[in-house]
This record gives C-alpha cells, sequence and structure tokens, in this order.
C-alpha cells in the first residue's frame, strides 16, 4: 500500500536518525515543503568538533535527565541542524513541514516558529510541555503520527 506524504516523509527521517552520533537518542529531521525536501538533519556535534560517540556522553557523566539542560551536550538537535542547513544554502523554510522522529524541544520549537515553519509532524514523545505550549500559542499545526 502506498503511505501518505506524511508517512512517507517520516519513514524518511527514521533514515536520516541513523547518521546520529548521540549515545542516548538518535534524532532525524527533515524540512519540506510542496512535497520537496528543502533540508535534513540528525543530532550531532557542531562541524569539525568531536561526537559524543568519540569522546563520551557529558550529561550521562552528570547524570541529567532528558529534558533538561540542553546547554550541557556537544550535539545540534536534528532540527536545528536542518534549519541550519536550510539557511547555509540560502534556502527559505518559510510555510514549510518540518518531519522529526520525536516531539521537538523547547530550543527547536522556538527556532521552528521563527524559521517559519508551520506544521510539525512527529512520532515519539520528549518531556517538554513549555515547547508545546509555545507551539500551538503560535499557530503551529503539530501531528503527532
Amino acid at each position: 500500500m502506498r503511505p501518505s506524504w506524511d508517512e512517507y516523509f517520516m519513514q524518511i527521517v527514521e533514515l536520516i536518525k541513523t547518521r546520529s552520533t548521540c549515545l542516548r537518542r538518535q534524532i532525524g529531521a527533515v524540512i519540506v515543503k510542496e512535497k520537496r525536501i528543502l533540508a535534513s538533519g540528525y543530532n550531532g556535534a557542531p562541524v569539525g568538533c568531536k561526537h559524543c560517540s568519540e569522546v563520551g556522553c557529558l550529561r550521562e557523566k552528570l547524570n541529567i535527565p532528558s529534558g533538561q539542560r540542553h546547554e550541557l551536550c556537544r550535539a545540534i538537535h536534528a532540527e536545528q541542524n536542518a534549519i541550519v542547513q536550510a539557511a547555509y544554502s540560502g534556502t527559505s523554510v518559510s510555510g514549510a513541514t518540518l518531519y522529526v522522529t520525536n516531539q521537538p524541544c523547547v530550543l527547536c520549537a522556538k527556532l521552528a516558529i521563527n524559521a517559519g515553519i508551520v506544521r510539525i509532524v512527529f512520532n515519539g514523545d520528549y518531556p517538554d510541555e513549555l515547547s508545546m505550549t509555545l507551539l500551538s500559542e503560535a499557530g503551529i499545526e503539530v501531528v503527532r503520527l
């Protein structure tokens, strides 16, 4: 059976996340407009920096729970990476849909809002109620598959 467009792009996100170098959670994201992929991203260290898979996870060492103290991590989130990749190539994501494996955190939600993302489709949970509150306030359509 042929997948819906949402199912199709979520399958692509599952493949993208396999590039993740995070030891705790593998996340993939893709930004789509008019059924065309604009940019993709996965969670991992910034360009030129060592990945957690090489140096270990600081968050694990410090026993930091998921969803807290985002600044104590080497990785950039998949959604952030996708938005940055679009900007790097001069591609506007205004009016686009963001597909991501898990609910965005508050940092990614704020970036998506200001980047002009109008719809977010995700699968898995993430412990961040503020993220969902802000997305709702901003009028972003949020779909959990």
